[in-house]
């Protein structure tokens, strides 16, 4: 049973923020700190303004790892990159509505390699993108910086276009809305000052970096983006 079917917020630090010289040892400690997924942000230098790493990192952690792979493809075309993340070791994957032309077919592919897919939904993009996506996806991740760099600040403009995700997820006209849960991930500038705002907004996950990895106590910080204390205590 996941943390999301318990109805508590899913943490998901992003490796983007870690040690890259000691990312065994990073993933070790976020995981023993609490976390519930590890998410990656994969940087092509044409789709966003970086370049992070690609399914070698991957695979080369996985063996070492539990947790939830959860990859976030910043990638364009994207399409011929997704068989090769899944061959990794990903287990979730999730694509902008941007990075290819047909993205029902890349959810189509995802699902298909026994994978949970996602869509990504940058600051300037419309909720109206993936309004025929939802019967595909298990995942919608809202940004809330302008991707491609990490340690960036929080964009309060995209609270509002988080609560109208969750009620377009909670809309009882969804054929599926009872039996298949979507999770209503945010990714940039998460800390504990802003995450009351984007929990009542409707998210119910958390992506992570800088918040976790540059703590002093990362258990108490996974817990503090939760809204409790590191004994468990609501904040």
């Amino acid at each position: 049973m996941t943390a999301q079917s318990q109805g508590r917020v899913v943490v998901a630090p992003s490796l983007l923020a870690a040690d890259f010289g000691r990312l065994r040892e990073e993933v070790d400690s976020v995981t023993q700190a609490g976390a519930d997924w590890l998410h990656f942000d994969i940087m092509d230098g044409h789709f966003v303004p970086n370049i992070s790493f690609g399914p070698l990192v991957l695979a080369a952690l996985r063996s070492h790892s539990l947790l939830p792979f959860d990859v976030h493809l910043m990638m364009t075309p994207v399409d011929p990159f997704v068989t090769a993340f899944a061959e990794a070791g990903a287990d979730h994957i999730s694509i902008h509505p941007e990075a290819g032309p047909h993205p029902h077919r890349t959810l189509q592919l995802i699902r298909s390699l026994g994978k949970k897919a996602g869509v990504v939904l940058n600051p300037g993009t419309p909720i109206e993108s993936i309004a025929w996506l939802l019967d595909l996806a298990d995942i919608i991740l809202v940004m809330s910086v302008n991707p491609g760099f990490g340690g960036q600040k929080f964009l309060p403009s995209q609270l509002p276009k988080i609560a109208a995700l969750r009620r377009m997820i909670d809309d009882p006209a969804r054929p599926d809305a009872e039996a298949r849960p979507i999770a209503l991930a945010v990714d940039g500038g998460i800390t504990p000052e802003n995450t009351a705002e984007v929990l009542a907004a409707g998210a119910d996950t958390l992506i992570a970096g800088t918040s976790v990895f540059a703590a002093p106590d990362r258990a108490a910080a996974i817990a503090a983006l939760r809204g409790v204390s590191s004994r468990g205590e609501a904040l």
